[in-house]
């Protein structure tokens, strides 16, 4: 119990002990004197003579009032009716103490479980149409392209041998793959390819330039006793993932194109003309 309920219980207390003292403390004169005369007390009177004796005490004299203090008998006629005291109130308020000072605050306490998800909300309404940006560039927002070489020289087999090369120009993005020898569309779109080859002398030139796995065009020379340049060049649409590489012919007949470690005389490009996402 605090001590707002300690001082409510101690004045209810007191309160009651001063009630009842005013009630039992008012002992009759008639009890107060027989208890001051019990050592010379008279001998006992018969019952009529005892009632006349407590009337001429306790009755009221012809010339004199009755005292309004004096004790009756609830026995005797016309003994007035005690009043209730009344319980004085107290306001208890005046006993309510200050507010006390604020406590210090407590430790935070532990992180509850996280609570399921809940349900998705109501789509919320259309918001209002923005402004017009400003125009964009007019120039491309895609490129590709590619420039590879070869040092070395390549003689046909049993088997069609993919060109690889050993000498990178220009490489955007790295599409074109140095360890397969292929050219791999990330933009799809329209592109130019060119190849360039040196022939070998009594020996035929036979390559394709390949589109994943359809041979696209031929580059052939015949047999001659002097080596000279050939080219071959396309354009292609390609969409993404497609793979654009060159393929030497295989040995059906001896076929070779030639290079040496000095100078570069195979090379492969191709670059990007149009997205295919442009207008």
């Amino acid at each position: 119990m605090g001590s707002r309920g300690l001082g409510l219980a101690l004045v209810c207390c007191l309160l009651l002990a001063f009630a009842c003292g005013l009630v039992l403390g008012r002992v009759p004169r008639g009890q107060q004197e027989q208890q001051e005369q019990e050592g010379t007390r008279e001998p006992p009177m018969d019952h009529a003579e005892r009632d006349e004796d407590e009337h001429e005490k306790y009755g009221p004299r012809q010339d004199e009032e009755a005292p309004a203090s004096r004790c009756l008998r609830c026995c005797d006629p016309g003994t007035p009716v005690y009043q209730a005291i009344p319980v004085p109130q107290i306001n208890i308020t005046i006993l309510k103490g200050e507010k006390g000072d604020r406590g210090d605050r407590g430790l935070q306490g532990k992180y509850g479980k996280t609570g399921s998800v809940g349900a998705r909300g109501h789509t919320g309404p259309k918001g209002q149409k923005g402004s017009m940006g400003a125009p964009g560039d007019r120039c491309k927002n895609h490129y590709a392209a590619f420039s590879v070489g070869r040092k070395k020289p390549l003689h046909s087999n049993d088997y069609y041998q993919t060109v690889i090369f050993d000498t990178e120009f220009v490489n955007l993005y790295s599409h074109f793959n140095m360890f397969t020898g292929k050219f791999y569309c990330y933009v799809p779109g329209i592109y130019f390819f060119s190849l360039n080859v040196h022939t070998w002398n009594q020996k035929e030139t036979y390559l394709h330039i390949m589109k994943n796995a359809e041979e696209v065009v031929i580059l052939y020379a015949q047999v001659s006793d002097r080596s000279i340049m050939q080219s071959q060049s396309l354009m292609l649409e390609l969409r993404e993932q497609d793979e654009v590489w060159v393929r030497l012919f295989k040995g059906e007949r001896e076929n070779a194109i030639f290079s040496d470690e000095f100078d570069t005389y195979i090379t492969f490009s191709g670059y990007l003309v149009k997205p295919a996402n442009e207008p």
